[in-house]
């Protein structure tokens, strides 16, 4: 059954065309995730479609009596509320009183690390007051769920959380949101906003990813072939044909249809090197550090050398004191006992949570030429102009003023200022926030290339498993312990389990499996399900011939993909080629996770 169908619509904000002639539909029990880089129109589209804003042109029709709850990315509530008041379901929302809502308010307050409920919404911060409005939207009774950036201020364990419950939504939802491993777990289709288009990709995160890649070497194909035509009718046109017959001008029109064809617009890439000063012997070195605040410890008896090229991830609950560390190490905040020794080579760059106060009434271009005409890269010297351009600013958007950019794209800008300072020691404090998908996976890459230091604050659990080699857990009572490897790592090494429950409670927690606790896995293991202690005869024999099975299905999928590649022009067969493609890839995944397990129980009992 669809429930929302918008066709046609054209829309402009500050200038920009950010919808052209673009369509989206949702159905019934779909779960469309919608990504794109930052001010492509995510935040406006949402916004449509819960009826906030009107587009300039185009229709969005609904299903009959439909009800829809919107997270915006940045909530208003009524002044002198309370929190939990802040958190119930507006009257206009509900047929009843607001008062039957209240234990189920207490119950997701709690999961989202909130316990003080009496305390003024005015008061608090804006991440705190994104989780109330999180629990008011999840609250009011909806067909379909509209959430912008859900997970931004979500601790590990309430992102896992929220992750479970939106998979077990039994509505509608259409939510924004950067977290990769959340999109992959919760979507069933994702729809990317490129240059005015929408895109349909009726799979999870991981699927698109293959199946843009597929769609963009099609466009690519076509667009050889059109070139090759057009040289032949060059040609054609060079010798001197003339317009006496119906059939030269029959050809004459296919020439100027495929001269004036557009071409395939290759997404723009973020691309920057690595760009760091010299870093002498001496870095950071913290010793015995100590720290609490009105009576509360939130750092005790913490050493640590941060060594060159050293890759550290910070997680813990919210408000256990990870910006605090952040701070002191970066000379912002002094310890109450201990010592904090910074080397005299040691240049720091900070990306707080909060981007430095931005004039909007600064050319973008400008605000980068405070640091500098020109930078050294290990490409050479590049101006400001062309290192706006691989982060994404085209020319034509460079001498805008800032004031006209998103909040999204503000942030990328303070991100490759903060880069083009050239620290060899840099500090990011939930950079993942705001960011869009590709700018991440570009500051991934130049971490690759990073020669100095990254020391990273984050929730988001795929940027930690991809950039960090030693998390540096809180632990509670400011307890602060070492793991190697990325979060996942860290989940398995450390025996937690991120409950459901215990959502942002700074503890640890007991490591046998408890009712409503949700092990952390990526693989298709049952949770918290224990390894046999001997192998049976039919797993020995599976064991000896799994390395096989995956190698033919490896070959497998080379064929099939080189045939794609011959049938690039014919989507009937390109279809049928992707669904055996999806068969076979998901047949590997399977095999993939099968031979782990056999592999680890062959090590635990020896065989």
């Amino acid at each position: 059954m669809n429930l929302v169908n918008a066709e046609h619509l054209t829309h402009t904000y500050t200038g920009r065309l950010l919808f052209d002639d673009a369509s989206f539909y949702l159905d019934e029990n779909e779960k469309a995730g919608i990504i794109g880089i930052n001010g492509t129109g995510k935040s406006t589209l949402l916004k449509i479609i819960a009826g906030i804003t009107e587009p300039d042109q185009g229709s969005v029709t609904t299903a009959q009596n439909l009800r829809m709850a919107y997270l915006p990315q940045s909530p208003l509530f009524n002044e002198g509320l309370s929190v939990l008041d802040a958190a119930l379901p507006l009257k206009n929302d509900i047929s009843g009183e607001q008062s039957v809502f209240i234990p189920q308010a207490k119950s997701l307050l709690g999961k989202l690390g909130t316990r003080d409920l009496s305390q003024d919404i005015g008061t608090l911060s804006g991440g705190q007051r994104k989780r109330i409005a999180l629990v008011r939207t999840l609250l009011t009774p909806a067909d379909v769920l509209i959430l912008d950036e859900p997970t931004n201020h979500l601790d590990g364990a309430m992102a896992e959380w929220l992750e479970e419950y939106l998979k077990n939504y039994r509505g509608a939802l259409i939510i924004v949101t950067h977290d990769r491993y959340f999109l992959d777990s919760v979507t069933n289709r994702i729809v990317e906003i490129d240059k005015g288009k929408l895109y349909n990709y009726n799979c999870n995160y991981l699927g698109f990813i293959e199946r843009k890649a597929e769609r963009e070497e099609i466009e690519r194909a076509a667009e050889r072939k059109r070139q090759s035509i057009l040289r032949t009718e060059i040609a054609w046109i060079k010798r001197g044909a003339r317009a006496r017959s119906t059939k030269q001008k029959a050809h004459i029109a296919r020439y100027e249809a495929l001269r004036d064809a557009k071409a395939p617009v290759t997404g723009a890439t973020a691309q920057i090197s690595s760009v760091s000063s010299r870093l002498g012997r001496t870095t950071i070195e913290l010793k015995d550090i100590n720290k609490s605040f009105n009576g509360n410890i939130v750092i005790k008896d913490f050493t640590y050398i941060f060594l060159r090229g050293s890759r550290i991830g910070i997680t813990g609950a919210n408000g256990c004191g990870k910006s605090t560390l952040m701070n002191i190490i970066s000379g912002n905040l002094m310890p109450d006992s201990g010592d904090a020794t910074i080397g005299q080579t040691v240049k720091i760059s900070y990306f707080s949570q909060e981007n430095e106060t931005l004039d909007d009434s600064v050319r973008v271009i400008d605000y980068i030429r405070e640091g500098g005409e020109v930078i050294k890269t290990n490409d050479g010297t590049v101006s400001a102009s062309v290192m706006l351009e691989r982060f994404l600013f085209p020319p034509e958007q460079q001498y805008s003023l800032i004031g006209r950019l998103s909040g999204g794209e503000k942030r990328r800008l303070y991100l490759l200022r903060i880069l083009m300072e050239a620290p060899n020691v840099l500090l990011l404090d939930e950079p993942t926030n705001d960011l869009d998908i590709t700018t991440l996976a570009i500051l991934e890459d130049y971490l690759d290339t990073f020669d100095g230091i990254v020391i990273a604050i984050s929730h988001d659990r795929y940027f930690l498993d991809r950039i960090a080699t030693r998390i540096l857990a809180f632990e509670g009572n400011g307890e602060i312990r070492q793991y190697e490897g990325g979060y996942t790592d860290y989940i398995n090494a450390s025996g937690r389990k991120l409950s459901v429950t215990d959502a942002g409670i700074d503890k640890k927690e007991d490591t046998k499996p408890q009712e409503n606790t949700k092990t952390v896995n990526r693989n298709n293991w049952k949770d918290g399900q224990e390894k046999k202690k001997k192998m049976s005869y039919k797993e020995q024999r599976e064991y000896e011939t799994i390395e096989d099975d995956i190698a033919k299905l490896e070959g497998g999928l080379e064929d099939i993909e080189k045939e794609i590649l011959k049938y690039s022009h014919d989507f009937v067969k390109l279809n049928e080629l992707s669904a055996k493609k999806e068969e076979i890839s998901n047949n590997l995944s399977g095999k993939m996770d099968r031979w782990l397990y056999l592999e680890e129980l062959a090590q635990e009992t020896g065989q």
